[in-house]
């Protein structure tokens, strides 16, 4: 089974941007030393706890740091964006570091509607830009092809291309929590991932139901997906369990409505009165997540990938810090790639 990653960058609480970023270098390079196949990272807007903000510089950074693991975007929101500046910056990540970059696009906004209106101001406004997510989806993979696009003017066609002289594509993958996603990947032939590490429910009846009708294409012949899920690895569940804390009680204040803040250390956490008042929902997420020692992760790791009919896990480290744990590292995460990684081998 392939273990890949998927890092949000978080940000906690007396950490700067630039110490997260930092961690994350950190934890590829980790991640890299311990055989995983891919690194992906997200795209959030505007949130106190998130750092991964620009998928295309953050892979550029990241892919410099590594020399082999897989580099790519999990995933960049195309609604945000014009596809034409998405086809250009990714195949410049293609040129530069070829047969490693992988292109994750989803169809949310990864913000708040004020957020999302600042981001897409001057660029088209935000009308009518999930209606024509398919035709953008087809546009960005022909733009970023070798041959480009020929776009029809008037009694002459335009030629556009991505970049001047491509002789590869990023991997792309269709990203989502919906049926509309797994509806939209089968129909185009694309790769898909659900995001069982946010969403939780659906995922078995999501994968049926791209694989049921899932259409080939030049890019892609037959189904390939694979699971996210989050986890937390010590040496002990208990202290597995500890770590896991500050991720917990910042999701349950997200489905809550509760004011963003940066991520709680775990001492924080532990003193947080959601772990009482949101005590149910916290039992829900723990209950979905893999934490544990190492045997008892690789077990169920093992058994969400036999459950889903995968061969690759992407696996969020959501491991948290303690109060005097150094600013720019994230010994914690680090440790859960490394335990996990020994486990299921």
């Amino acid at each position: 089974m392939r273990l890949s990653v998927l890092d949000l960058i978080p940000v906690r609480t007396g950490q700067t941007t630039s110490q997260a970023l930092q961690a994350s270098v950190a934890l590829a390079r980790t991640a890299e030393a311990a055989g995983y196949h891919r690194y992906w990272v997200a795209e959030h807007h505007n949130m106190p706890a998130v750092a991964s903000t620009n998928p295309p510089v953050l892979i550029a950074l990241l892919a410099s740091a590594t020399e082999r693991i897989r580099v790519g975007s999990g995933g960049v929101m195309l609604p945000n964006h014009a596809p034409l500046v998405v086809a250009e910056q990714f195949s410049l990540l293609e040129s530069a570091f070829p047969s490693r970059i992988d292109l994750g696009i989803g169809r949310a906004p990864g913000s708040d509607p004020v957020t999302n209106w600042a981001l897409r101001h001057g660029g088209g406004g935000t009308e009518g830009i999930v209606e024509e997510f398919p035709t953008h989806v087809a546009n960005l993979i022909m733009m970023m092809s070798p041959e480009g696009v020929g776009l029809a003017l008037q009694d002459r066609t335009y030629d556009l291309h991505a970049t001047p002289k491509a002789t590869s594509i990023p991997t792309l993958w269709l990203l989502g929590s919906s049926d509309y996603s797994a509806r939209l990947a089968a129909e185009q032939g694309l790769p898909y991932v659900f995001a069982h590490h946010f969403a939780g429910e659906g995922t078995a009846q999501m994968l049926q139901l791209y694989r049921d009708n899932f259409k080939p294409s030049e890019l892609l012949d037959a189904p390939r997906t694979f699971l996210t899920a989050n986890a937390s690895v010590a040496e002990t569940t208990e202290e597995a369990e500890r770590l896991a804390l500050p991720q917990l009680v910042q999701m349950a204040g997200l489905r809550t409505g509760r004011p963003l803040s940066p991520q709680l250390t775990v001492e924080a956490a532990e003193t947080d009165d959601y772990l009482r008042t949101q005590a149910l929902l916290i039992e829900q997420m723990r209950g979905k997540w893999v934490i544990g020692d190492p045997g008892i992760a690789a077990k169920k790791l093992i058994a969400l990938a036999e459950e889903f009919g995968v061969d690759e896990v992407m696996v969020n480290p959501v491991a948290g810090a303690y109060e005097d744990t150094p600013a720019d590292a994230a010994p914690a995460r680090e440790q859960t790639l490394r335990l996990l990684a020994e486990a299921v081998d």
